[in-house]
């Protein structure tokens, strides 16, 4: 039985066959890898992703206001679920890294799956047009676009907690990042958050200093008796 070329596979799970191999080579070779790297395809992906998924909130949320399709957008395009997205389509298998990024397993690292998701859609753009595209995009988005939350769920807990408290006319939280360590391409951030309402500080971690905020928040309101969406 024959071996099944990776980048074919990538092809099909897409709903998409390159007609310039070269491109879907670039987008799958990360910078610390030789010759020409993905990053400025990655750039391009990051746009027209946004724009597609915007769009097509849009047109599935007729009623829904600008704030909750921000926040909808903002948890479709996120690095988490772009990551999550590279381990379904495998990109794992097949990224181009450098020797010291294939030793420290960069293949497995989120901020790598997701900068190569984005760099395939760049380039499906690049060897096609928008409508070619965008439909590649609702190929690989379809599940969980067809699995919406309705909209207060779509609140995120920095806004549950800010509506809680503005709500009972109490002061807004105030975060603040206590301690950054780990190297650049893997930072890890501790945030504090003060409520007024809370006895002492909530502290929490994470990636980036908003997913510390977004789990600091949380956490907070779990101390308040609050579920958060």
């Amino acid at each position: 039985m024959a071996a099944i070329d990776p980048l074919e596979s990538i092809s099909a799970r897409f709903g998409y066959t390159f007609k310039n191999g070269a491109l879907l080579e670039t987008a799958l070779t990360h910078r610390s890898a030789e010759g020409t790297n993905n990053e400025r395809l990655e750039y391009l992906g990051d746009a027209i992703l946004n724009f597609v998924i915007a769009e097509a909130l849009y047109q599935a949320l007729p009623r829904a206001p600008e704030g909750v399709l921000t926040r909808l957008r903002a948890s479709l395009v996120k690095r988490e679920t772009l990551a999550d997205i590279g381990r379904e389509l495998e990109l794992g298998h097949v990224i181009r890294l450098g020797g010291g990024e294939k030793k420290s397993g960069g293949w497995r690292r989120e901020s790598i799956l997701a900068n190569t998701v984005e760099a395939l859609l760049g380039a499906i753009y690049l060897d096609s047009d928008l409508p070619v595209c965008r439909a590649a995009i609702l190929r690989v988005f379809s599940s969980r676009l067809a699995s919406l939350p309705d909209q207060d769920q779509a609140k995120d807990p920095k806004t549950t907690l800010q509506e809680f408290l503005q709500a009972r006319h109490l002061p807004l939280p105030a975060y603040r990042v206590i301690e950054e360590a780990g190297e650049a391409h893997e930072r890890l951030f501790r945030v504090e958050c003060l409520v007024a309402e809370l006895d002492t500080p909530v502290i929490a971690e994470g990636r980036s200093k908003r997913n510390a905020e977004q789990a600091a928040a949380s956490m907070a309101l779990e101390r308040l008796g609050i579920q958060s969406g």
